[in-house]
């Protein structure tokens, strides 16, 4: 076998097929998606191809040179099979996608997409209910970098279309929003961005592309953090930029210059995950649906935020626009101290105390959003104004009627004396 070749396989008992037909479900394409037969040989899975070293056959195949795309041995930074794997497989599951570029973390996605686009002098705009640590992006790096940053109100249609101006080159959404869940009218926005010149990206990792096509819905770039349910069990950390042919090119150009590569048994996790991913994001919505129906009879609780949720804020954007959804939402308490927060959350057994989602355990943290609020105000209008004290949840695979029998153990506990 040559090195300049990948694997030879196509034709062996037990490799994937070509052909697939294009009208596949995405149960299905979970499955099938990234599973080349020159990747992965006679077995069900691509091996784990570790090297930072890809050798030539002699010095005309080194003058020779290689593509600059998946599927050519160039140098380990490039990838190798278990790499490109993965990242066709999520380009496959994302309708209007031509590449997919994957970054050792969802954080590290955003950055390289941004950078991808913008330079110094432009303008982004970015969500008011971004995730924290884009925020912080937008005032160290990005700032660094030259590029403004400017918040909106990811509600208000006519308030986004003002915040526009001739250095406006990209926009940043995230629906629903991370801690407060807002589900905003991503075909609209990403509409207007277009119409004014600028980039639409989404941090999509809530719904995933099997819940939000985000480029069948006019995205130009679809961003998720693989650390949650792609990866699915809380062992990995990484994360991917989905485009079409005109944007895909630029991604890959700008990961290289920095130098982004991820590990190879990192993509094979990830792999691995992927094929169980729409059965766990089912468990999981399902559970949190449950969950918000209990916890929205309940006195302690002022406002449940989750788009699942029929009557909550957001639901009717989330069913006109959204075919899944996941198990993470939040809940508000009503006439409660920051003490009885605590108390609440300790009490809870079964919710571990920690960052992060998508994985198979439940998880739970304390959240202010007035503190991370640049544009709009917080509480909403309506609301009573000591209604401020948040509480996200991330459900997992546990039993629902075991976690609401935590949950409710732990209210009690929380009103004790």
């Amino acid at each position: 076998m040559g090195r300049r070749s990948c694997l030879a396989g196509g034709n062996r008992p037990g490799a994937v097929k070509s052909g697939k037909p294009d009208n596949l479900s995405p149960a299905t394409r979970l499955v099938q998606a990234g599973r080349a037969p020159e990747w992965t040989g006679p077995v069900v899975n691509p091996p784990v191809w570790r090297g930072s070293t890809h050798l030539y056959e002699n010095c005309a195949d080194l003058a020779a040179g290689r593509a600059d795309r998946d599927g050519e041995f160039y140098y380990g930074r490039r990838g190798a099979p278990t790499q490109w794997a993965l990242a066709r497989a999520l380009t496959e599951m994302e309708p209007g996608a031509a590449g997919t570029v994957l970054y050792p973390s969802g954080v590290s996605a955003i950055a390289g997409a941004v950078l991808a686009v913008l330079r110094a002098g432009d303008v982004l705009l970015v969500s008011d209910n971004a995730y924290e640590p884009s925020r912080t992006m937008a005032r160290s790096l990005l700032a660094d970098c030259g590029i403004e940053t400017r918040f909106f109100d990811p509600l208000d249609l006519a308030g986004f279309s003002a915040r526009f101006c001739e250095r406006t080159k990209a926009v940043l959404l995230e629906s629903p929003g991370s801690l407060t869940m807002e589900v905003c009218d991503v075909p609209a926005l990403a509409a207007m961005a277009r119409e004014r010149g600028a980039v639409s990206l989404i941090d999509n990792t809530w719904a995933t592309p099997l819940g939000f096509p985000a480029l069948h819905h006019g995205v130009d770039i679809a961003i998720m953090s693989l650390t949650k349910h792609v990866g699915g069990h809380s062992d990995l950390m990484m994360g991917s930029a989905s485009a079409g042919p005109e944007l895909y090119p630029r991604l890959r150009a700008k990961a290289q210059a920095l130098g982004l590569v991820v590990s190879p048994d990192d993509a094979a996790l990830a792999l691995r995950g992927l094929r169980t991913m729409g059965l766990r994001l089912e468990r999981g919505a399902a559970s949190a649906l449950a969950l918000a129906q209990w916890l929205a009879g309940r006195p302690e609780v002022a406002h449940v935020l989750c788009p699942l949720l029929p009557g909550a804020p957001g639901h009717d954007l989330w069913a006109r626009d959204f075919t899944g959804g996941c198990g993470l939402f939040s809940f508000v308490l009503t006439g409660r101290t920051p003490a009885h927060r605590a108390r609440l959350i300790d009490a809870l057994n079964l919710f571990g105390i920690g960052y992060s989602w998508g994985g198979f355990e439940s998880l739970v943290i304390p959240f202010d959003p007035q503190r991370a609020r640049s544009e709009t105000s917080w509480p909403p209008a309506g609301w009573n104004k000591d209604d401020r004290l948040g509480v996200r949840l991330a459900i997992g695979l546990e039993d629902a009627g075991d976690l609401i029998a935590d949950l409710e153990a732990a209210f009690v506990a929380m009103d004790a004396e």
